[in-house]
């Protein structure tokens, strides 16, 4: 048993799944990597992936202005619901409701900030199925992206978007390699996730001159964290950390799992080959 094996099964009520894939030697590192789960804010990728097909397609115009707004409709019956300034972890476009700004910006906060009333209003623009189409375009399988977030009446109904981490390793494996839509555009979205401002996890224990760029995402016990690694002088590796069961009032403990779980990956990649 590796030590990474060792340290996650040491989580006896909890499931950690690892999936990484080194762009330099092309091995892999999978435990539990096919388990499925919540995605969280993990999804939002896809969101961006989208926005940009369609950008680059000449649907929209990352210059556009769109409406800052806060009314959504359920998947389940299409009753209007709102989410609540509580749940999210960027503030600023609650206040600004009526008002618009542009959907670089919409993206920029989606990611960076893990926006919800970002994400919302984007996948009214660019499509919920056309999200999950592209998904299903790629050739990424066992993930989904159905709903946007916090519809509470389909989360109640166990109607919920989904994914695993070898998936979101593959989609982040084809941005890495310049694989979706075009290098530019690949290069574009790693540095907006470049500019990631939730580094508790993936970036946490590892050399800050290993450059990472990433999306986290929670909710309820789910906690998870999956990006693109960047270390000097090689080709990058790309990982995705899940977690299920940690409790949802202690993140620092899933955090902490997910930074050593990290650093135990690169210490196997970078420190343990010549």
């Amino acid at each position: 048993m590796t030590q990474l094996e060792t340290y996650i099964s040491q989580f006896k009520d909890k499931t950690i799944s690892v999936a990484v894939y080194d762009l330099q030697t092309q091995e892999e590192i999978l435990i539990n990597a096919d388990e499925m789960m919540h995605p969280a804010s993990t999804m939002k990728v896809p969101v961006m992936m989208e926005v940009f097909r369609q950008a680059q397609a000449g649907l929209l115009s990352l210059d556009e202005q769109l409406k800052i707004f806060n009314s959504f409709k359920s998947i389940v019956d299409g009753s209007e619901f709102s989410l609540e300034i509580a749940d999210d972890s960027e503030l600023t476009l609650y206040k600004r409701i009526g008002e618009t700004e542009s959907i670089r910006e919409l993206v920029r906060l989606m990611i960076v900030l893990s926006s919800n009333l970002a994400s919302n209003i984007l996948m009214e623009k660019v499509g919920t199925a056309r999200v999950d189409a592209f998904i299903k375009e790629l050739g990424i399988e066992d993930m989904a992206v159905i709903r946007g977030l916090e519809d509470k009446k389909a989360y109640r109904l166990n109607i919920n978007n989904a994914a695993s981490a070898r998936s979101s390793t593959t989609m982040m494996r084809l941005i890495a390699e310049g694989k979706i839509i075009s290098r530019e555009v690949c290069d574009e979205m790693i540095q907006i996730m470049l500019g990631q401002e939730f580094n508790e996890s993936i970036p946490a224990l590892i050399p800050n001159h290993a450059k990472v760029a990433h999306k986290t995402g929670w909710s309820g016990e789910f906690f998870h964290d999956t990006g693109i690694v960047f270390p000097p002088n090689r080709k990058p590796y790309v990982i995705s950390i899940f977690t299920r069961g940690f409790p949802e009032d202690n993140e620092n403990e899933a955090h902490a799992c997910m930074a050593k779980v990290s650093r135990l990956v690169y210490e196997k990649i970078i420190l343990e080959r010549p």
